[in-house]
């Protein structure tokens, strides 16, 4: 199943961020809660494709060259994983396997295919 839902990493939580919140928090925080409103869930060896939007400055030909390619950049694909376990699950000891991907689009979304 496909979400248009940008991608956003968990961000590193800090005990200020209870009374200051930091644009990464506040942006984490609206990703979690729309994550829940769309209903999303992940199984054990599910397949998840984060795909990260391009930039607007980059060229026609650049994002053409780039579009399905592997994003290595930030952010991590661990903390993408995360963000999206931590959305869903209060305890996510119980997914043991998944497969995960992350990408250059033309716009952002995620992917979850069983």
């Amino acid at each position: 199943m496909k979400y248009n839902l940008t991608p956003v990493p968990a961000p590193r939580m800090t005990q200020r961020d209870k009374w200051a919140k930091r644009p990464c928090v506040v942006r984490y925080f609206e990703f979690r809660d729309k994550v829940r409103e769309l209903g999303i869930t992940v199984n054990s060896f599910d397949c998840i494709v984060f795909t990260m939007p391009m930039p607007k400055s980059w060229s026609k030909k650049k994002k053409l060259e780039h579009n399905g390619k592997g994003h290595k950049s930030r952010p991590d694909l661990d903390n993408l994983c995360k963000s999206i376990l931590d959305s869903i699950f209060e305890e996510d000891c119980h997914i043991h396997a998944l497969t995960l991907l992350k990408v250059w689009g033309y716009e952002g979304s995620i992917e979850i295919n069983p």
